[in-house]
């Protein structure tokens, strides 16, 4: 009898250990949302090192199988995404999947050519000082048709506009170290991509005084980044 009762306190035991052990598997798989708790828990370094990680495995074919019904269902009642990005409204670039993410991770700002106004501006101000973002990501990526449009000094409608606020980056790029200076140069074209990134990095800075604070004190990262279309690997600029 005392052998049968052991027995059955073991395999008792061993059943609650597999239960438990399954249930913080499900909570750190994909498929599970971020939490407040686990927001409050990211460093800005740590929000890189994830943005990296999912780069990493969306590259290598062993992106996470998400199940965004369920994310649908477990965020209904509230966010705690953990980075904000700023990238083109290009249909080859999409945040949550070149970084492997899910539904709630990731606050996303999209317009052409990935620049930044008092619009966006706000909204990232929102994203991290209200909602707990730990790091703005600006995201560039090859072959961007904004950028070539505002080498070209395109005009059509409101999309003049718009390629105005890169202009201030094609002319940063020193124009002796290229010819010709327009879209049918590609290394051109990546200079001033590159350029715009940076330049509105630097406006992120200089306009948003919430912004700059939080970064100043290190409780946010702004990193800018470069998504090759080719191949899909994002280059971070630290």
């Amino acid at each position: 009898m005392k052998m049968i009762r052991t027995s059955t306190f073991l395999t008792c035991a061993l059943t609650l250990a597999i239960c438990a052990t399954a249930a913080n598997a499900l909570d750190s798989a994909p498929g599970g949302v971020m939490t407040k708790s686990m927001q409050a828990a990211i460093t800005p370094a740590k929000a890189l090192q994830m943005l990296k990680e999912g780069n990493e495995r969306f590259v290598s074919g062993t992106a996470s199988g998400v199940d965004y019904l369920a994310q649908v269902k477990k965020t209904a009642d509230g966010q705690y995404p953990f980075a904000a990005v700023v990238t083109c409204v290009d249909s080859r670039t999409q945040p949550e999947i070149i970084f492997d993410q899910g539904i709630g991770d990731m606050f996303v700002a999209r317009v052409a050519g990935n620049f930044v106004n008092d619009d966006i501006l706000g909204s990232l101000e929102f994203a991290t000082k209200v909602s707990g973002a730990k790091i703005i990501l600006i995201m560039g990526h090859t072959e961007c048709g904004a950028i070539k449009g505002a080498c070209d000094d395109v005009e059509l409608g409101l999309l003049t506009a718009t390629l105005a606020n890169i202009q201030p980056a094609v002319t940063a790029v020193e124009k002796e170290d290229y010819s010709p200076t327009n879209s049918t140069n590609a290394k051109f074209v990546q200079s001033v991509a590159d350029m715009n990134v940076k330049l509105t990095m630097q406006m992120l800075r200089d306009r948003s005084l919430v912004l700059r604070g939080m970064i100043d004190k290190g409780e946010l990262a702004l990193v800018g980044a470069m998504y090759d279309i080719t191949t899909g690997k994002t280059t971070f600029y630290e």
